[in-house]
């Protein structure tokens, strides 16, 4: 804890980037009864002052004034994957609790660098891989960890979608600055593959693919994952708008119906009918907070999300999602689990204020996220080398058996 205000049990939270990401944290600060936001910054003055009337919070123009402020216990950093690293930094300087969207950084070297800051510094480091937080991927470990289906022997998730056509700015292309479909989706693939079987890969071997020179970032990728104890997963990617896993998630992803309703690859056209990169910076910036294409984040859920398509195989049966919970396979039956309608951000702030207030250890902490970002890394060069890569940065997910991988 950094000051006496989070001993009086309230957490103090501002969102630094009130794009997509920043502003879909917003409903679930507000659900918790202890937490709440009370600044922000950016760079667009006149949505930061609509934030502030809305809110009745500060707005800051720097990021560094915003850690500066006093009525700021936590920051939540949503800016591009390329500023992770300063504003991380900054915020460790102002001794300041940290959720920090994934991925953590763009190197390893960079991500020891943060977490070394934060320990430095006394503070939580919380890395936002959101959807292993979700109702369903939390429940299916618990599945394992009770044992009525035997030990996890292999792990599948597999999500075909438009990503790559969505608005992008020039930096979320630029495989360099932490763009393409390993690094960003990539990011809660591996980190949902890792929850379900307890977090300590052992190697890599995939392929990735760039198909549109006009996109020129990794928008595929395969990966063969092996764990320590032997259990296996497959990780696949397609962000090229043609077939969408959502026909196999009863038309659901991760917000809500399928977008094929608005017509066969409708993002993929869209993109085809900009005039320039400009434009479609201008057009992904109206998506975020107060823009003219933003979300009502608080009305988005009505069905569990789905990242993909995502089966597990255990020794004495199968589990995948069902629209409100899991269908459970067993030897003897088909059954359903009905879970609760909360999302992967409340349970993310959760743990976050849990961290903070009453000292319990994130699982989600900058060793895991700097894990994650091991395998994306161990992805890329797999498939430039075309082999095996060993992993030496894993950790568990129990934080009573954390330690590195040999």
């Amino acid at each position: 804890m950094t000051n006496s205000h989070t001993n009086s049990l309230q957490l103090r939270i501002g969102i630094v980037g009130l794009g997509n990401a920043g502003s879909a944290l917003l409903p679930s600060i507000a659900k918790h009864p202890n937490v709440r936001v009370t600044a922000a910054s950016g760079r667009n003055k006149e949505r930061l002052e609509k934030f502030a009337r809305d809110y009745q919070a500060e707005y800051h123009l720097s990021v560094e004034d915003l850690c500066r402020s006093e009525q700021v216990d936590a920051v939540y950093i949503a800016s591009p994957t390329e500023l992770h690293v300063k504003h991380v930094q900054i915020a460790t300087h102002y001794k300041k609790h940290i959720i920090v969207e994934k991925p953590l950084a763009v190197s390893v070297e960079e991500a020891d660098m943060l977490i070394q800051a934060a320990d430095r510094a006394g503070i939580h480091l919380i890395v936002g891989h959101s959807f292993s937080f979700e109702p369903p991927i939390r429940k299916i470990r618990e599945i394992i960890n009770e044992g009525t289906l035997g030990n996890v022997k292999m792990i599948n998730n597999w999500y075909f979608n438009d990503w790559m056509y969505r608005f992008r700015t020039p930096e979320e292309l630029d495989t360099a600055l932490g763009g393409g479909v390993t690094y960003r989706q990539g990011s809660h693939q591996f980190d949902i593959i890792r929850y379900i079987g307890g977090g300590m890969l052992r190697s890599v071997r995939a392929m990735t693919g760039r198909w549109d020179e006009s996109r020129p970032t990794e928008g595929a990728h395969a990966a063969f994952l092996e764990f320590e104890n032997g259990t296996v997963a497959t990780a696949v990617y397609n962000g090229y708008d043609h077939f969408l896993t959502t026909e196999l998630t009863f038309g659901i992803g991760e917000g809500g119906p399928s977008k094929r309703a608005q017509g066969y690859a409708a993002s993929r056209k869209a993109i085809q009918q900009l005039k320039n990169s400009d434009e479609e910076r201008e057009l992904k910036s109206q998506k975020g907070y107060g823009g003219n294409q933003s979300k009502n984040y608080s009305e988005e859920k009505h069905h569990q999300p789905f990242f993909g398509l995502t089966v597990v195989s255990c020794e004495r049966g199968d589990i995948r999602q069902s629209p409100n919970g899991l269908y459970v396979y067993g030897e003897n039956e088909k059954y359903e689990i009905q879970l609760p309608n909360e999302t992967g951000r409340d349970v993310m702030v959760a743990e976050l204020y849990e961290a903070v207030v009453h000292g319990k250890p994130p699982i989600h902490d900058g060793r895991w996220g700097k894990a994650n970002l091991e395998v994306c890394q161990a992805v890329l060069e797999s498939a430039r080398e075309r082999k095996e890569i060993y992993l030496s940065h894993q950790v568990a997910v129990d934080s009573s058996e954390r330690k590195v991988s040999k």
